[in-house]
């Protein structure tokens, strides 16, 4: 197993890649090792056929979400891959192990027509009571959440020189899912949030902002974090009054969703939709969809969140750069 994991560093997977391969191989080889009664050491990769694994991906199955064990089951199809490829087994035997069909979730943006406009005032005007407030934080990081629609794990990998580009051509340079880039525009009055929030933390702290510096930080300064993110995200909801809008579960994506539907909504093209969210599934469609960057800066211009920005961006700083 060490040998395949240590192969698929070739194609640069992320950290959290590694570990679901490793997590996804030792969790089944435990259902394997019951299945023969033996410990998973003493098992040969000759005895895993086709009955052996129907029976142990039955067991791992059991107590699992559809969509772990669909995941457990890719490895393990790569991972007898990589064993055929190296002459150590003759076959595949996933082919006769039942895989679950795994339903798309609904999006779950924000309910109501004007909560993104509200949340964003709200928090603004220094809504969220915190310990040790800090609006043009919170008011950023919402904000850029929702003209973006990045992923949580996106937003916490910006850099402050992520965001490249000539004024009035602004763009973010996003690390996304299997270490993809892609370049999302960001207009003006976001801009103008982003340096009065970098502003404020240069007073704040003391010390010059660097390019290579975290985009997001905590009250400390510290690197922003995924709880960190979450709970931030959660307090302003809460305290703009809208919690009650937000689907159960959704916090940070309920944010890019909104992202989505809106774009959607306001006559944006499912194709720039696409490739302004990173899915995976826009590579195939490139090849057949001539797209220009311009196109892609439309795209996202039409966000009508851009609305309550502007107004927000004209308090921090007196004025909007049109």
């Amino acid at each position: 197993m060490a040998e395949f994991v240590a192969a698929r560093r070739a194609g640069k997977p992320s950290p959290h890649t590694v570990a679901a391969y490793d997590r996804d191989l030792r969790a089944v080889a435990e259902c394997v090792a019951g299945v023969l009664g033996r410990e998973p050491e003493e098992i040969g990769v000759a005895e895993l056929a086709t009955g052996v694994m129907r029976r142990a991906f039955a067991e791992f199955a059991a107590s699992r979400a559809a969509s772990s064990v669909l995941r457990a089951w890719s490895t393990w199809n790569q991972f007898f891959g990589f064993l055929v490829s190296e002459g150590a087994v003759h076959g595949n035997p996933m082919a006769g192990v039942t895989r679950p069909r795994v339903q798309r979730s609904e999006p779950k943006p924000l309910v109501g027509e004007d909560t993104p406009e509200r949340l964003l005032e709200a928090v603004a005007a220094g809504c969220r009571r915190a310990r040790d407030p800090w609006p043009e934080r919170d008011v950023a990081v919402v904000a850029l959440a929702l003209v973006t629609g990045l992923r949580s794990a996106e937003l916490l990998e910006l850099r402050v020189d992520s965001l490249c580009g000539r004024p009035g051509e602004r763009r973010l340079r996003v690390v996304g899912k299997g270490e993809r880039v892609r370049w999302v525009p960001v207009e003006a009055p976001m801009e103008a949030l982003l340096e009065a929030y970098l502003t404020s933390r240069q007073q704040r702290f003391g010390v010059v902002v660097q390019g290579a510096d975290p985009l997001l930080v905590d009250r400390r300064g510290n690197a922003l974090r995924r709880g960190g993110l979450q709970y931030l995200v959660q307090q302003c909801y809460r305290h703009a009054g809208v919690n009650d809008r937000v689907t159960k579960g959704a916090l940070v994506h309920a944010l890019r969703h909104t992202f989505a539907t809106r774009l959607a909504e306001d006559g944006a093209s499912v194709t720039e939709i696409m490739r302004l969210l990173g899915h995976s599934s826009v590579v195939s469609a490139q090849a057949y969809i001539g797209v220009t960057a311009q196109a892609q800066r439309a795209a996202a211009g039409v966000n009508r969140t851009y609305g309550v920005v502007r107004r927000v961006a004209g308090r921090s700083d007196g004025s909007v750069r049109e």
